[in-house]
């Protein structure tokens, strides 16, 4: 990832908008190592690990556990085989069981899905022609996970028989880089994705959704499997002039940004019967000061109640998403805390925020309940 040289921040945390003013303070700043952490993402797929997180950074991920008083426990460590590796993205899924799995992607293309029960690799997947830049797991069968990549395309992956279900790509695929990807929280068909060629394009496995059933059932070699190639997309959006390096939906609506200093919300309106046509209606626009480096992800807490997104400068910047006009509802910054966040995640409730850094930190900030602004 290329970096920019960032510059100072003032050692303030705020908070803006008295009705929905929110503070808060940190509570624990670790230092991981010396190479940049690219993402951390709490475990929301499963109820009983919500406090549990986990980073990438290098070869390395890091598995762990947001307990009281800002304390931050550390449950395991997996260190890739291969030195060379550098982890970009890092999501949890869950076998047909129910056991937690990890699965993290990097420079090298290959996914590797690790068991975080037996701590061991379970599985790695080969077929990415180039970096994975994210990856992101289906809520509602959290045993499908998709991945966008630098080759290109996006692929659906079961982590459970290792099977590439289908690759979107082609002639109405990116042309540059994808960046971002993200499940339909409710529409099991939809996935969103974006990246180099400035645009968000929106796909549908529901005509496919047979190559899905099967993969669940199949019974010879993964390389085998008719993978299904999906070239065009259900809907194109150019609502950005630039890279677009973080998408969300947000119910039936898109939440995306780019490197021109913010995040925009956005119906897409679909033509009938006409893929890849349809019209944008921008919604609000979420301001990001300073944030005009690429990769850089924010973050919603479970409820998509209210987003979280660091900049180049180490500051972070909480949004409210539910209301109209947009409010910012707190501005958090930190003398020590002058590299880009490169991402955030927002607890389940989003009474604890984390950010991972360039310089190799993670930051804890926990949300208090007193009114005076604490340095």
């Amino acid at each position: 990832m290329a970096a920019k040289v960032p510059v100072g921040c003032e050692p303030v945390v705020g908070s803006l908008t008295p009705s929905k003013k929110k503070e808060y303070r940190v509570t624990n700043r670790l230092q991981e190592g010396k190479r940049p952490l690219y993402a951390v993402v709490f475990n929301f797929i499963d109820s009983r690990y919500f406090n549990v997180f986990a980073t990438v950074g290098g070869n390395r991920v890091t598995v762990y556990q947001c307990l009281e008083g800002g304390v931050i426990a550390v449950l395991q460590s997996y260190i890739d085989e291969d030195k060379d590796e550098s982890f970009y993205t890092v999501s949890w899924a869950c076998n047909l069981d129910g056991s937690p799995f990890l699965v993290a992607g990097g420079i090298n293309g290959v996914l590797r899905v690790i068991d975080s029960g037996s701590e061991k690799l379970h599985q790695s997947f080969v077929g990415h022609g180039d970096s994975i830049n994210e990856v992101r797991t289906q809520p509602l069968k959290p045993s499908l996970v998709v991945s966008a990549s630098k080759d290109e395309s996006v692929r659906l992956w079961n982590v459970h028989t290792g099977i590439c279900i289908m690759i979107f790509a082609g002639a109405g695929g990116h042309r540059n880089e994808v960046l971002s990807v993200d499940f339909h929280p409710s529409d099991i068909h939809r996935i969103a994705s974006c990246g180099m060629d400035n645009t968000v394009k929106i796909w549908s496995t529901k005509e496919f959704w047979s190559y899905v059933e099967q993969s669940f059932t199949w019974m010879d070699l993964p390389s085998k499997f008719p993978t299904k190639y999906v070239q065009f997309p259900l809907f194109i959006a150019s609502v950005h002039t630039n890279y677009v390096d973080c998408n969300r939906w947000l119910g039936d609506f898109v939440l995306s940004k780019s490197v021109d200093n913010e995040i925009l919300l956005w119906e897409p309106k679909m033509k009938e019967n006409s893929p890849g046509e349809g019209t944008v209606d921008i919604l609000q626009k979420y301001p990001v000061p300073e944030c005009d480096i690429w990769f850089i992800k924010f973050s919603c807490d479970f409820h998509y109640k209210t987003a979280a997104i660091g900049n180049r400068e180490g500051k972070i910047f909480v949004w409210e998403l539910l209301t109209s006009p947009p409010t910012l509802i707190a501005r958090l910054s930190h003398v020590q805390s002058k590299l880009p966040i490169r991402q955030t995640a927002m607890s389940f409730d989003g009474s604890t925020i984390l950010s991972c850094c360039e310089d190799g930190t993670i930051w804890r900030w926990d949300v208090v309940a007193t009114n005076s602004a604490t340095s």
